[in-house]
């Protein structure tokens, strides 16, 4: 049977896999395109933390396979429907036509509206990361919005 709850999107980054990767495990780096504050052991049973304007996300590292895939486990702190630690999120990326092809699959979401408020979500912050790992500025974060 399908999963039907999940989020997933590609996008073509031209930056090279090594610099995407940094771009989401150097919490300096993080912070340029997404979030406020960041917190990042980037190995298995690692820190995810990541502090925004209105809320924080925490999690584990799952997988981490230097410049090729991150999985890790993630929610909302105070949040009762996307808790902690109850979504997974996983990353490949994809040495591709000079740059990066990065693939996002985001399962565990409790309902269709959670799906579809992180796929706006991650619409959102992966257009700024394909700003920033070119070196470019992506400006003030505002969030996404509907």
């Amino acid at each position: 049977m399908p999963e039907p709850l999940l989020v997933q999107r590609e996008i073509q980054i031209a930056a090279a896999p090594a610099t995407v990767f940094a771009f989401l495990t150097d919490p300096e780096k993080i912070v340029s395109w997404m979030g406020a504050e960041a917190t990042t052991e980037a190995q298995p049973g690692g820190l995810y933390l990541l502090k925004g304007a209105r809320r924080t996300a925490r999690g584990e590292f799952r997988e981490v396979v230097p410049v090729h895939r991150l999985a890790y486990s993630f929610g909302w702190e105070g949040s009762e429907v996307v808790p902690p630690g109850s979504s997974l999120i996983e990353i490949d990326l994809i040495d591709r036509d000079g740059g990066t092809l990065l693939r996002i699959t985001h399962r565990g979401l409790p309902d269709a509206e959670q799906c579809a408020g992180h796929d706006r979500g991650w619409a959102h912050y992966l257009s700024r990361l394909a700003i920033a790992a070119t070196g470019r500025n992506p400006g003030v974060d505002h969030g996404p919005h509907a």
